[in-house]
């Protein structure tokens, strides 16, 4: 965590400065490192540290944070827009200071108890550090805690199987296919050109700056009411609203471009996004980092996040050029055709919540393992 804030910093203040594309580049791609490192260890991290009956709502504050940082950054750009040639530096370079908050506070923060356990066999500093997580569980409680996991420690070791193994079929297509639906819903594709979307609707460059801060509102606010939610009524429960949201806006947007009615594209895209930060973006990192074994589970985190951010990038890589939004598109098409794709794609991701999709909700992470993981 501590090298992911300096990470950011350098990665943020050297965008600013950069004189050149390939020193902007390089820039650009420690930033994104930084990004990939946090969403698998910051999920992992809460995950071990939170009571499971907590789990939910304290995991999906990494999502939450995610949000208000992308409406901060919207809101921010709107502010800077248009007070010079170098705008675009200060956008960037604005990003340095919650990097040195983040960076300076996690000089305070502890180690989790399960990996001092798991890794460094330290079960009197893990007990002390249940007691600052769990202040009102008994001793007779912690002890328990440290017990169980103690146990399924030495017993992942005793079978000591390869993260590819039969073993952990379930848990990493579990962990591949949420992350693969949730980048096929278009989400980041939409995030990051919501200003081009707009504009195709005939609005001008300002308005479509400010709708796409009403995004980051919205984001904002359904996430926090799925972050409620998560602990409340489930992981499958959330899904199976985001996933009916997410086919009926995606596929209004479709018939929009279609039929030429842009007026009622800004609404459904605000539908849109409502949907999946209900849905999906309460659950995503929630979910992986519940499903493996302690030994296995920071692996594990690292498949979702890697598949998460492969199918991110190339969906924003192709949909400029299929949405005919790029000036350099090769082919140029009806924008209507790939939110049609989504919305497919929506579809089989509510046929997987159906008959995959465990519920976790409120179940220790070590029993979690006994339903989840294939017997040798």
């Amino acid at each position: 965590l501590l090298s992911i804030g300096v990470l950011f910093l350098a990665g943020s203040l050297w965008s600013a400065l950069a004189n050149d594309v390939y020193s902007f580049m390089l820039a650009r791609f420690i930033g994104g490192i930084a990004i990939g490192v946090s969403t698998v260890a910051a999920p992992l991290y809460i995950s071990e540290i939170s009571p499971p009956e907590s789990r939910g709502r304290l995991a999906g504050m990494f999502q939450f944070n995610i949000v208000f940082g992308i409406l901060v950054a919207y809101a921010s750009n709107f502010w800077l827009s248009g007070t010079g040639a170098n705008d675009w530096r200060w956008m960037l370079g604005v990003a340095a200071f919650p990097s040195l908050i983040f960076t300076v506070l996690t000089f305070v923060i502890p180690e989790s108890p399960r990996w001092l356990i798991s890794r460094k066999g330290d079960l009197q500093a893990a007990i002390k550090i249940l007691r600052q997580i769990t202040p009102h569980a008994t001793e007779e409680e912690i002890s328990a805690t440290a017990a169980k996991i103690a146990s399924h420690s030495s017993a992942g070791k005793e079978k000591a199987s390869s993260f590819w193994s039969r073993r952990l079929t379930t848990p990493i297509l579990l962990a591949f296919l949420i992350a693969f639906f949730n980048q096929l819903s278009g989400v980041n594709a939409i995030l990051y050109f919501s200003k081009r979307i707009f504009e195709m609707t005939g609005l001008g460059e300002q308005a479509a700056l400010l709708q796409s801060v009403g995004i980051g509102v919205t984001n904002l606010i359904f996430t926090y009411v799925g972050l409620w939610l998560t602990d409340r009524v489930g992981r499958k429960t959330l899904m199976y609203v985001g996933s009916f949201g997410y086919i009926l806006s995606l596929g209004m947007v479709a018939w929009a471009f279609f039929t030429q009615h842009f007026a009622m594209v800004p609404a459904c895209i605000f539908a849109f996004i409502a949907a999946h930060a209900v849905g999906q973006g309460a659950v995503i990192w929630v979910f992986i980092s519940e499903v493996f074994p302690n030994e296995h589970r920071a692996t594990g985190q690292a498949l979702g996040s890697f598949t998460h951010w492969i199918f991110a990038a190339i969906i924003t890589t192709v949909f400029p050029i299929v949405a005919g939004s790029s000036k350099h598109a090769s082919m140029v098409s009806n924008p209507g055709y790939i939110f049609a794709f989504f919305a497919f794609m929506m579809f089989l991701q509510l046929i997987w919540v159906k008959f995959m999709m465990p519920e976790t909700k409120g179940v220790a992470l070590e029993d979690l393992e006994g339903h989840l993981t294939m017997k040798h």
